[in-house]
């Protein structure tokens, strides 16, 4: 998710020229306060409150009444509902109820009066929707609520004393914020709604105080979402009605990186589309759209690449096994201290950790409705990238940027596979050419095949401690393929940018001399991307299961060893005590059973987690697992619990059957047949803790995911003796059926 997690330290990817967005988003973000051309707008009987923010120090444009600036908005409507429309994405995560609450916190609303929802892809630059932290309209990294907290209470607090300014000025005397959208004086009570039309002639302060009540954040509110998925009247990508609409699908090249070679102007019936790298079909329906699509497949041929090698699973993986050992192999160190060295007859580990590609396998595939006009084009899609939109559909269309409206619509899952923009494409250029309204609906089999993968991973760790059970020396190199060498986006030289080494550098264990190095693994012709928790999804399986392997070579609990070594980091300490404490662990899970637990610092939080499992039939089932979480200010814990279930389901089906594997370039895995998923029955009981902190919010969605792999592998080597150490545990289950 274009490694958003390295947002905060002003890292982003993609710099490509001075003055563009991607440049601008590589500047550090201020988010001390508004941009000062923040303003209040109105309509009609309505408060429109901009909370716009500027990149850098990039100056002020004018954004005054009829100017044409936007920004994200807080509306106050004549019924004195107040609805917060934000750039970040709803993919199920509760984002839009978790930063409504801190609206509603800072003007004392009522929830019922509460509303949020998506902002349209704005084309101007900086992006008024853009999320502070990095100032571009995505959605990824668990940035969101990192981005909004502060800036949002801020300008949530603005809007309120504006409107006490406003009630000043036209009633007279002094007045006070009420309860529900109100504003008192003595025995007199009005509405928001009463005085916009005076608000918005008025200048807001640039800073407001925060309110000290904790009537909505720290409170598991009702999720805003709920009622209209559960009573069906949710609109996701895939629901998408527009007038004259029809319905497209499309197939791909057999072999990652294929584009079109020749194909008939119909088939079955049906006229065909050369998209480039995709055949379209358009039909009156999705089903006899996708079954054209699949009977055209073989009336097609297609420039394959040159060198199928660069994506075939097993010729990747012998020449990672060769670069992970090579002295001469160019790395790029990540981070040193000292001068490693793993002496002989030492305490010492020289472990290998593998894991493979990765699909996101979203629940709903790829989709999107577009219409194109000799004037506009308009998109309805369920992404999390809604800054790239404009500019493409752009050059596909010829129009302006300005001409373009997008709609970011309910996600059926994202996890980092819709930050992408492909399907979108396919779409606009279908419409442009159908001169009509299309709907693009992906077969399951299209989606699984055309994914952009997780990078795949060779991680050797060489570690030592001494008698007292710390780390001496440690010696990390991650071998894996790059997304930015592969999209040309690299910041500099250094493809680390891609968060190769994410949740092996700047951790918090204390130890001695060592060296944390990436190396490149060059060609790879797999179409990469950013899976959940991107590089801390491998490095942390190495890490700590490497962790447990030393504890094991210095005689020490797993538990009590990491204790021992974050004992310098009150948070890192906290959250593994405070999972010691959930999971009883010194009392252990009962006969027949045993218990890992891995941690990870990432993602500006903190997580410990246990896994109890037990051996039926020389396969591993898991029991429970065991949370404890340090995410800063927790603004509604019931989201956050319901996260971690989350991510212990998706960490589940990874570790033990996750993959997706290639044949001279040819994708293997098609469908969930082949790609099995944790089940009802089969899904643990996920105990969670929540500790108390007073600390910025720090990340929730993508930081559980990662501890979930090395959780179980140091249980089942507690347990059984064998050591896993190359992800999935189980390859091809499913294949055949299962």
């Amino acid at each position: 998710m274009k490694d958003l997690h390295e947002a905060a330290d002003g890292k982003i990817d993609g710099a490509a020229d001075q003055g563009s967005p991607e440049a601008a988003m590589a500047e550090d973000v201020s988010t001390t306060g508004l941009s000062r051309r923040a303003v209040l707008t109105a309509g009609a009987a309505a408060l429109v409150v901009p909370f716009v923010f500027t990149p850098g120090l990039k100056g002020a444009m004018a954004a005054v009444p009829g100017s044409g600036a936007v920004g994200a908005y807080i509306k106050i409507d004549a019924s004195n509902i107040v609805t917060v429309v934000l750039g970040s994405s709803e993919m199920g995560q509760g984002i839009l109820t978790g930063l409504a609450q801190l609206v509603a916190e800072e003007m004392n609303l009522n929830w019922p009066q509460v509303r949020a929802e998506h902002a349209p892809a704005s084309t101007q630059w900086p992006n008024p929707y853009g999320n502070p932290l990095f100032g571009a309209q995505l959605t990824g990294g668990s940035t969101s609520t990192r981005g909004w907290y502060g800036p949002l209470r801020q300008a949530a607090a603005i809007a309120r004393q504006t409107l006490r300014a406003a009630a000043a000025k036209q009633y007279g005397g002094v007045w006070t914020l009420g309860q529900g959208g109100t504003l008192v004086q003595g025995s007199t009570k009005i509405k928001f709604a009463d005085v916009v039309v005076t608000a918005s002639t008025l200048t807001p302060p640039t800073t407001a105080p925060l309110r000290t009540s904790t009537r909505f954040i720290g409170q598991t509110m009702p999720r805003l979402d709920i009622p209209s998925k559960t009573d069906g009247s949710a609109v996701f990508g895939m629901d998408v009605k527009v007038p004259g609409m029809k319905f497209a699908s499309t197939i791909h090249a057999p072999v990652q990186g294929g584009t079109v070679k020749s194909m008939p102007a119909t088939s079955g019936g049906y006229k065909l589309y050369n998209l480039g790298t995709a055949v379209g079909v358009i039909a009156n329906d999705t089903w006899s759209a996708i079954r054209a699509a699949r009977g055209a497949a073989a009336s097609v041929t297609w420039n394959l690449p040159a060198d199928p090698d660069a994506a075939d699973t097993a010729a990747l993986a012998a020449a990672a096994q060769v670069l992970v050992t090579s002295t001469t192999a160019t790395s790029f160190v990540a981070e040193v201290v000292g001068a490693p060295s793993i002496g002989a007859g030492a305490n010492a580990i020289d472990a290998t950790y593998s894991l493979p590609f990765m699909a996101h396998a979203t629940m709903e595939v790829m989709c999107c409705t577009a219409k194109v006009t000799a004037t506009a084009c308009e998109i309805w899609a369920p992404t999390q990238g809604q800054q790239f939109i404009p500019g493409l559909a752009a050059s596909i269309t010829g129009l302006p940027a300005t001409s373009v409206t997008v709609h970011s619509m309910l996600m059926g899952g994202g996890l980092g596979r819709k930050f992408e923009s492909d399907y979108v494409a396919e779409s606009i250029k279908l419409a442009k050419a159908a001169g009509v309204p299309v709907k693009v609906i992906w077969s399951r089999e299209e989606d699984f095949k055309n994914d952009y993968y997780r990078p795949s991973a060779l991680i050797r760790v060489r570690a030592a401690v001494d008698t007292s059970g710390q780390i001496t020396d440690l010696i990390y190199r991650n071998v894996s393929p790059s997304i930015n060498i592969q999209r040309g986006t690299l910041q500099g030289s250094n493809p680390e940018d891609t968060g190769a080494v994410a949740g092996a550098v700047g951790i918090p264990y204390r130890m001695g001399a060592r060296k944390i190095e990436y190396v490149p693994l060059l060609p790879c012709d797999v179409r990469l991307g950013y899976w959940r928790s991107v590089g801390e999804s491998y490095n942390t399986f190495a890490v700590e299961s490497a962790i447990d392997e030393l504890a094991k070579a210095a005689g020490k609990d797993p538990m009590a060893f990491r204790k021992d070594l974050l004992s310098d980091d009150a948070r890192s300490l906290g959250v593994v005590t405070a999972l010691e404490t959930l999971c009883n662990w010194g009392a252990g899970p009962g006969a027949g059973r045993a218990r890992g637990m891995a941690f990870l610092s990432g993602f500006g939080s903190y997580i410990a987690m246990a896994a109890d499992v037990a051996n039926v039939g020389g396969k591993v089932v898991v029991k429970k697992f065991y949370a404890a979480i340090d995410c800063g200010v927790a603004i509604n814990p019931g989201s956050i619990e319901a996260q971690m279930q989350g991510c212990v389901a998706h960490g589940i089906s990874a570790t033990l059957w996750g993959q997706q594997t290639f044949v001279k370039g040819k994708p293997q895995i098609a469908n969930f047949n082949h790609f099995k998923m944790v089940r009802m029955p089969e899904m643990p009981t996920v105990a969670v803790q929540i500790v108390d902190s007073s600390a910025a919010p720090g990340g929730v969605g993508e930081t559980g995911v990662p501890c979930v792999a090395p959780a179980i592998a140091n249980a089942w080597a507690k347990l059984t003796g064998t050591r896993v150490r190359t992800l999935p545990f189980y390859p091809g289950m499913g294949m055949g059926g299962d």
